[in-house]
């Protein structure tokens, strides 16, 4: 039975629509994004579906396939909820300044969650190209993108970047998002690691995460005292890397810099490599980014260490964690004949520490945020 039909079944009624958004891999640019930096999202093949319809008496319920339980109903201009619901509650929360009304939502999800794919931001999104669409309220995607990371700040008390919500709502099949996260231009850069005989992995560790535990917060202010420090609006700013770490005291504050800024660089570069056919020389700039958030931003985690070092010691040309960190997926970037025998190294590593077995996902460039139905 498919979400429409289940909406027919939970509320009484047919849905008025089906509106689906997908999760997101970031290929390079990681902890950039709230540092006015420059990130490369695209679109992942699973996501977030919401059937709904209009109600007239002012309230949001919501309902979700995965997380069971009783229906959430809360006024739309707001109510205390917590858990899962706080997304489309919060999205529908902001969305009222813009006279959208009472809603009834049906939410079914093949994204895992806590695997760092970004499932919030595809919730708050199918979401709002819901809303939006059942009350004729025209936002643009761009500042759609940012009402859902308002949402995410205000409602559900996440400090996110505006990335994961820009990859959802703007990314296209068979390219990545370039998006500058200061000025929030985006350009469509080519990106089918199946035309240059590559694969790209995208290897869930089952190592959850959750950013609302105080990790994530905290490298982001980190990221700003260390601004603030160096008297520039963000580590993006900082274009003298070796003064910069010589002005801090801190050793944190100097790692937390030297991450952001050559991260960014990473970023840069691989654009240059994408855009001159040069897929297969990615590699290098993946590991290399990985080295950097375990060692100088320090979010990875056992498992994703475990995964980047078996892929490359199999003949992976890198890889590197994905995500907020402290759980959640790695991507690998191998030739095309060598993606078996590198996901047989994965799976032998993770035996041999007896950790749970990793669950290798889809990872091809696919369509943004659209209406289904």
């Amino acid at each position: 039975m498919n979400v429409r039909e289940r909406f027919a079944e939970v509320f009484g009624r047919p849905p008025e629509g089906v509106w689906r958004a997908p999760g997101r891999i970031n290929l390079i640019g990681e902890h950039t994004d709230y540092n006015d930096g420059l990130v490369l999202p695209f679109a992942l093949p699973m996501g977030v579906s919401v059937a709904a319809a209009r109600r007239d008496d002012g309230v949001l319920e919501v309902r979700s396939l995965q997380a069971g339980g009783e229906t959430v109903r809360v006024p739309v201009a707001g109510g205390s909820v917590s858990g899962w619901a706080t997304y489309p509650v919060g999205m529908a929360w902001v969305l009222h300044e813009y006279g959208i009304g009472g809603a009834s939502l049906l939410v079914d999800s093949d994204l895992p969650q806590g695997a760092g794919l970004s499932s919030s931001a595809a919730l708050l999104c199918a979401t709002g190209l819901a809303l939006c669409d059942l009350y004729g309220v025209e936002v643009e995607r761009p500042e759609l993108a940012r009402l859902a990371q308002r949402a995410e700040w205000d409602f559900a008390g996440v400090p996110s970047g505006l990335m994961d919500p820009s990859a959802s709502l703007l990314a296209t099949a068979g390219h990545a998002l370039m998006l500058d996260c200061r000025s929030g231009l985006s350009s469509r850069v080519p990106f089918a690691p199946e035309e240059a005989g590559l694969t790209l992995l995208a290897i869930d560790t089952r190592a959850g995460h959750t950013l609302a535990d105080g990790g994530y917060a905290r490298r982001r202010a980190e990221c700003e005292r260390a601004a603030g420090l160096l008297g520039v609006a963000a580590l993006r700013d900082v274009k003298d890397l070796a003064g910069a770490l010589g002005s801090l005291r801190d050793p944190v504050l100097r790692r937390r810099v030297q991450h952001v800024v050559t991260e960014n660089h990473r970023v840069e570069a691989a654009v240059g490599l994408l855009r001159a056919g040069a897929a297969a020389e990615l590699g290098a700039l993946l590991t290399a980014s990985h080295l950097s958030l375990r060692d100088q931003f320090e979010v990875s985690w056992p498992q994703a260490d475990a995964v980047v070092d078996a892929a490359t010691r199999a003949g992976a040309r890198g890889g590197r964690m994905v995500g907020g960190g402290f759980g959640g997926s790695v991507i690998v970037l191998t030739a095309a004949d060598r993606a078996e025998r590198t996901r047989a190294a994965v799976e032998e590593a993770f035996a041999a520490r007896g950790w749970a077995a990793p669950a290798f996902l889809a990872a091809t460039p696919s369509q943004g945020a659209r209406r289904l139905a």
